[in-house]
C-alpha cells in the first residue's frame, strides 16, 4: 500500500500511509485508537475505497472498491463483528459468497471446510450449526471461511477481544502454522504484550501517519509505546492490598433478565468493601452487563437485594450514551446536579462555568467548558464521566468497561484514577472483559458463567490459566 489517504470529513483517517506485507510473516499493525488501523485495513479488503495511494498485489497494481475484488486477489479479513449466519451450518457459511449457480454443492462446502481446517489447523465439523458454537470457534470458522477462498493475506482485526486465554494461544497456534505454511497476517491489536508474543514485523499508526517500522526482535514494549504515544507507557502505580474496610456493597441472591426476558443474572451474592477493588471477568455475554445495569439503576431485578453504605457512582459501559453529545462539556459535568445550580427560576450559568474550569484542570479534560462533548475523542469523553462521578466523592463505584477503545495515554489515565479512588478508601467494583486490566487493578477477583459466580480468587496470587478454565465454564469453584 502506497501514499494511501483516506477522509471522513474534516478528519483525515489515513495520510499518505505506506504498508508493506510480505509472505509468511505476522505483521502487526498498532496504534492508538483512532490512530487509523481499522481504516486503513478495510482499504486493503475494499469495505472503504481510498481518496489517494495505491495497492500493489504480487508488484501489480490493483483496483480493490470490494471485499469481492479483495477475494479474487487472495485477501481476507475477519473483523471484530462476525459475519456468520447463526442458524446455518459451517459449511453452508463458507460456501457464502462463493461464485458458482444457484445450488449448495454439499460435497464441495464439505471439502473446502476440511482443506481449509486442516491448512491452520483448526478443528472445526462442517456439519456443526454455528448457534451452538462458542464465541472462539466462531473465530475459527471465520478464519476457515478466509481461507476457503484460496486467502493468500489474513487480516485480524482485535482478534482476542473476545477471547479467554487458552482461546488466545489455540489462535496462535494456528496463526504460526499458516504463516509457515506461507500465509501473510496483519494482526490489528492495541496490546503491545500480544503484538509481542505473535508478530515478526510491526508498522505503528499515529494520528493517521506511519510513526514506526521495526522487524519485533528489535524493539520492546517501550520502544512501541514510545511510537504510539510519543512516550514509554508508564506502568500503573499500586500500594499494597485492599479489602480490611467496612463492607460498602453488598449484592444478596441477586437476579435480573435479558431484553429477550431470559435469564442473564442467576442468584449472584458479593461484597465489595472500603479501600478494595473487586474485579468482575468473563467472556462478553455471560451476564456482566447486565449485573452492572441492575447496579447502576439502569435495569430492574427480578428478585434479591443490592444495599449500599453511602453513595454510590456509576460509570457505565458506553460512554456515548451516558453523555449528551449536543450539550457542552460544562453541562455534562454538572448535568446529574442541575438543580444545585439554579438561582430562582435560572440556572447559575457562572457557576456552572466556574465548576467545569476547576474540573477540566483537576482531571485533565483537553477541553473547553463550552465544547461539545459529541466532539471530544473517546479518552476525553471518559474524563467527563470521571470528573461527574469522582466530584461527589462517592462511598462505593461500579465500573464497567472503562477502558474500552482508549489509547494507551487515556487508559493508564484512567486506571491511575481509580487506584487512587480505591487508596482514598472508595469500594470498587470493577467490569472488564480485559483480563490483564483485571489483574493489574483488582484486588479479588470473582469469574461469571452463563450468569452465575463460578470462582473467586485473591488477584495477587491467580493463576491467568485457571481464570480462563472458570471462564470457559470448564472449572467449579468457590461462591
Amino acid at each position: 500500500m502506497q501514499g494511501i489517504v483516506k477522509r471522513f470529513g474534516d478528519l483525515t483517517a489515513n495520510d499518505g500511509v505506506d504498508f508493506t506485507l510480505a509472505p509468511g510473516t505476522i505483521h502487526a499493525l498498532l496504534g492508538e485508537n483512532g490512530a487509523g488501523k481499522t481504516t486503513l485495513m478495510r482499504a486493503l479488503y475494499g469495505l472503504t475505497v481510498p481518496d489517494a495511494g495505491e495497492i500493489h498485489v504480487a508488484g501489480r497494481s490493483v483496483e480493490i472498491r470490494s471485499p469481492k475484488d479483495a477475494i479474487r486477489q487472495g485477501i481476507g479479513m475477519v473483523t471484530q463483528h462476525f459475519s456468520l449466519v447463526a442458524p446455518m451450518t459451517i459449511a453452508e457459511n463458507v460456501m457464502l459468497g462463493h461464485e458458482g449457480g444457484f445450488r449448495l454443492d454439499h460435497r464441495q462446502a464439505r471439502r473446502l471446510v476440511f482443506e481449509a481446517s486442516e491448512r491452520a489447523g483448526i478443528a472445526v465439523h462442517p456439519d456443526s450449526t454455528v448457534s451452538a458454537l462458542s464465541v472462539g470457534q466462531r473465530q475459527r470458522v471465520e478464519i476457515v471461511k478466509a481461507l476457503s477462498r484460496d486467502a493468500r493475506v489474513l487480516i485480524l482485526d482485535e482478534p482476542t477481544a473476545v477471547l479467554v486465554p487458552q482461546q488466545v494461544e489455540l489462535l496462535f497456534d494456528a496463526l504460526r502454522r499458516l504463516r509457515d505454511d506461507g500465509l501473510a497476517v496483519v494482526f490489528i491489536s492495541h496490546k503491545l504484550r500480544e503484538v509481542m508474543a505473535i508478530s515478526d514485523e510491526v508498522t505503528v499508526l499515529r494520528q493517521g501517519k506511519v510513526s514506526g517500522r521495526a522487524a519485533t526482535r528489535d524493539v520492546d514494549e517501550e520502544e512501541l509505546a514510545r511510537m504510539m504515544i510519543g512516550r514509554p507507557a508508564r506502568a500503573v502505580e499500586r500500594e499494597g492490598a485492599g479489602g480490611d474496610g467496612d463492607v460498602v456493597l453488598r449484592v444478596e441472591e441477586l437476579e435480573a433478565d435479558n431484553e429477550l426476558g431470559l435469564p442473564a443474572v442467576r442468584g449472584i451474592s458479593f461484597e465489595v468493601r472500603a479501600g478494595e477493588i473487586l474485579g468482575v471477568a468473563g467472556v462478553s455475554g455471560n451476564g456482566q452487563t447486565e449485573l452492572a445495569e441492575v447496579l447502576s439503576g439502569m435495569r430492574l431485578a427480578t428478585s434479591g437485594r443490592v444495599v449500599v453504605d453511602g453513595d454510590l457512582g456509576r460509570i457505565p459501559e458506553d460512554r456515548r450514551a451516558s453523555v449528551v453529545g449536543e450539550l457542552s462539556v460544562a453541562y455534562n459535568l454538572v448535568i446529574e446536579e442541575l438543580g444545585a445550580y439554579r438561582r430562582g427560576p435560572m440556572l447559575d450559568e457562572r457557576r456552572i462555568r466556574r465548576t467545569a474550569e476547576e474540573l477540566i484542570e483537576r482531571f485533565d479534560i483537553r477541553a473547553r467548558p463550552g465544547d461539545l462533548v459529541g466532539g471530544l475523542s473517546g479518552g476525553n469523553m471518559q474524563k467527563v464521566l470521571l470528573a461527574r462521578v469522582l466530584a461527589r466523592e462517592p462511598r462505593a463505584l461500579v465500573v464497567s468497561q472503562p477502558t474500552q477503545g482508549l489509547d494507551v495515554g487515556a487508559t493508564e489515565y484512567v486506571r491511575g484514577q481509580l487506584l487512587a479512588q480505591r487508596d482514598a478508601g472508595a469500594g470498587i467494583l470493577l467490569v472488564s472483559e480485559d483480563l490483564e486490566e483485571l489483574l493489574a487493578l483488582s484486588d479479588r477477583l470473582v469469574v461469571m458463567y452463563e450468569g452465575e459466580l463460578v470462582g473467586e480468587l485473591d488477584a495477587a496470587e491467580a493463576d491467568v490459566q485457571r481464570i480462563g478454565l472458570l471462564m470457559a465454564g470448564m472449572v467449579g469453584g468457590s461462591r
